[in-house]
């Protein structure tokens, strides 16, 4: 049975159980909602862990790469990181620049690669929508999550992976009820209609690239 890892931060987190790696507490978000598509699609073949951190920026997924990402040996692994690297600026000025985002990130898939050679990586790019969270600095957090958002798919091409623009996701969603509290609670962490669109991109990702 091959292992699928999520990583990430609290839109991957989404509540779960930090003692356990059973799929039963992945938490409320995506990585349960995937698990349950490709555990129907293809019994028996995949497990699923998820070690998604809440408040993450990408130097902090950066420091638990043996921890959470090389120990596990992950078969299949995907990473949805970003937001906070903008968010802890704006809110703290404790964030992650556009440029040093780049930086780590390379660095974090290149020694993932080199630790795990065999090892698919799908690349998720951050996103923001306007609501409570991020309303009153929307224009900030868009033009900055979108530098990150480059960042990521730069990497993303340098390495060969495939990646999902989560923002396109979600503005596509908007065109068809155009209502960001109804996507996300907060303009950064998804309702469960939210949850959904992510986890409908990633499998249908994985089916083109990892089947």
């Amino acid at each position: 049975m091959k292992t699928i890892l999520f990583q990430g931060d609290s839109i991957t987190d989404a509540s779960r159980v930090r003692e356990s790696d059973s799929s039963f507490n992945m938490g409320h978000g995506y990585p349960t909602i995937t698990s349950g598509l490709l555990g129907a699609a293809y019994p028996g073949e995949y497990r699923f862990v998820n070690r998604g951190i809440s408040g993450n920026r990408i130097v902090d997924v950066y420091a638990r790469i043996k921890a959470d990402i090389i120990n596990l040996k992950p078969d299949v692994m995907s990473i949805l990181i970003g937001v906070n690297d903008v968010w802890h600026e704006i809110d703290t000025k404790n964030g992650v620049d556009a440029k040093k985002f780049g930086m780590v990130y390379d660095l974090l898939i290149s020694e993932i690669k080199a630790a795990l050679p065999d090892i698919k990586i799908m690349i998720l790019t951050p996103f923001v929508l306007c609501a409570e969270a991020t309303k009153d600095h929307f224009d900030e957090f868009r033009r900055e999550v979108k530098l990150r958002e480059e960042e990521a798919i730069g990497i993303a091409e340098k390495y060969g992976l495939p990646y999902i623009v989560l923002q396109k996701v979600f503005d596509d969603a908007l065109k068809l009820y155009d209502d960001p509290s109804y996507w996300t609670f907060d303009g950064v962490h998804p309702m469960a209609a939210g949850h959904m669109l992510i986890a409908e991109a990633w499998k249908k990702c994985f089916d083109k690239n990892f089947r």
